[in-house]
C-alpha cells in the first residue's frame, strides 16, 4: 500500500443520529430521525461488505464508532454492524476497537453487547460539569448522568475510557474548567480530550455571538484555561501526546493517532470519509443522499499535497514528525521537501528538531496556523 508505515488500516462507522442537535455542532447529525436507524444500519452494512471486497480485505487494527451518538442504536443494530466489520476485514486480535456514547443514553444492555461483539474503548462526550454551560450549548445530560455513565461502563467490564472536555465556551470560567478537570479525573479516565471551542457559521452558537447574545473568553483567558489543562492532567499522570489529547501511559487512541500518521483509512457511512493508496472518498454528507445510494466523490492526492498534509496532521503530535519516517512515506528528507520555508518558523522558535523529529514548540503550539502558512 503505497505511501503506509504500516500494514493494518483503521476503520470508521458514522452514526449520524442524535437525541437534540448541539448549539455549536456543524457535524452530519440529524435529531428526530430514530425511525431512518434499521434503513441506515441495513445500507451501512452493505457498503461495509461492498468496500471490504473491492479494498481486497485488508487488515485492521483499529475501529471507531463515531457520530451523532452511536449508543442510540440498539443492541442487535450495533452488533450487526460490527459482525460486518469482522466479516470483511481481518481485525487482529489487539485491535483498539472505540465506541463513542453521550452520557444519559448508555444502557447496561448496550454496553454488555458492546463487550460482547469486541469494543473495548469507550469515548464519552462530557463537555463540563457545570449544567448552564451543558445547556447553553445545547447538552441533555448533566454530570450525574456522567458520572452513572461511567459507573455503568466500568461494571460491564471498560477499562478504557475516554472523556471529552471543551474549553473557551462563552461565559465558561478558568474556575469552571478547574471543576470540570478535578471531577473529570476523580472518575478515573484513561484518557481526556480538551478541545478548545471552534465557533463554526451557521451554527446557533455562531448566530447568537454575532447579534452579541454570547461573548467568548477572551484569548489570554482561553490559553489560561489550556495551560490549567496542561498542568492539572500532567500531575495526575496524563502525557500529552497531541495539541488536546492526554493519556496515561499506553492509553493514547491508536485510531486517532493513525490518522494523525496518514496511516490509511475506511469509512462507512453518511458524511465518511475514507483515506486508501493515496485516494481521498468522501461519502454523500446528507442522510437522504446516503440511504438513496448516492456516490461518494473522489480526490487522488499529490505528491506535494501528500508531503504538506504529513506536516499538517503530523505536527499536532507533541512527538512531531520523524525525519525517518517522513522520509520513508515521501522518499524525502522534510528538508528536502521544505526547504528554506522551515527557516521562519525554525528562527521564531515555533518549530524545532528534538531527536530526529521536527516538532512544534509550546510557543509554536498556540500559533500552528501561522506555522502551517509558512510552509504552504
Amino acid at each position: 500500500m503505497p505511501g503506509s508505515l504500516h500494514e493494518p488500516i483503521g476503520l470508521y462507522v458514522h452514526v449520524p443520529f442524535c437525541v437534540s442537535k448541539c448549539e455549536y455542532c456543524d457535524f452530519a447529525s440529524y435529531p428526530g430521525r430514530e425511525a431512518d436507524i434499521p434503513r441506515y444500519v441495513d445500507a451501512v452494512i452493505r457498503e461495509i461488505t461492498r468496500c471490504g471486497a473491492e479494498s481486497g480485505h485488508p487488515k485492521a487494527d483499529t475501529i471507531f464508532l463515531g457520530g451523532g451518538t452511536p449508543s442510540l442504536l440498539d443492541e442487535f443494530q450495533v452488533t450487526r454492524v460490527l459482525d460486518a466489520l469482522f466479516e470483511a476485514f481481518p481485525i487482529e486480535e489487539r485491535a483498539e476497537i472505540t465506541c463513542e456514547c453521550n452520557p444519559g443514553t448508555l444502557t447496561t444492555h448496550f454496553a454488555q453487547a458492546l463487550r460482547k461483539a469486541g469494543v473495548n474503548r469507550l469515548s464519552m462526550g462530557a463537555q463540563a460539569r457545570q449544567v448552564s454551560l451543558l445547556r447553553l450549548i445545547g447538552r441533555i445530560h448533566d454530570w450525574e448522568k456522567v458520572i452513572a455513565s461511567v459507573e455503568i461502563a466500568r461494571k460491564t467490564g471498560f477499562d478504557n475510557m475516554n472523556l471529552d472536555l471543551m474549553l473557551g465556551l462563552p461565559s465558561q470560567t478558568v474556575s469552571d474548567v478547574r471543576d470540570t478537570l478535578e471531577a473529570s479525573v476523580a472518575l478515573s479516565p484513561t484518557h481526556l480530550s480538551c478541545y478548545s471551542l471552534i465557533v463554526e457559521e451557521g451554527t446557533p452558537i455562531c448566530r447568537d455571538i454575532t447579534l452579541g447574545k454570547l461573548a467568548l473568553p477572551d484569548e489570554e483567558i482561553e490559553r489560561e484555561m489550556y495551560e490549567l489543562a496542561r498542568q492539572t492532567l500532567a500531575e495526575h499522570g496524563f502525557h500529552q501526546y497531541e495539541i488536546s489529547n492526554f493519556a496515561h501511559e499506553g492509553h493514547a487512541c491508536r485510531h486517532n493517532v493513525g490518522c494523525w500518521t496518514r496511516v490509511p483509512y475506511l469509512g462507512f457511512g453518511c458524511a465518511a470519509h475514507s483515506f486508501f493508496e493515496e485516494c481521498r472518498t468522501m461519502n454523500p454528507s446528507k442522510l437522504d443522499a446516503y440511504l438513496a445510494g448516492e456516490e461518494p466523490k473522489t480526490e487522488q492526492i499529490s505528491k506535494e499535497e501528500a508531503r504538506f498534509e504529513s506536516m499538517m496532521l503530523g505536527l499536532r503530535m507533541t512527538r512531531g514528525v520523524k525525519n525517518e519516517d517522513f522520509t520513508r512515506m515521501h522518499g524525502m528528507s522534510i528538508r528536502e521537501a521544505f526547504g528554506e520555508k522551515l527557516d521562519k518558523p525554525i528562527g521564531a522558535g515555533l518549530l524545532e528538531w528534538h531527536e530526529g523529529a521536527l516538532r512544534l514548540t509550546r510557543l509554536g503550539m498556540d500559533l500552528q496556523n501561522s506555522v502551517l502558512v509558512d510552509l504552504m
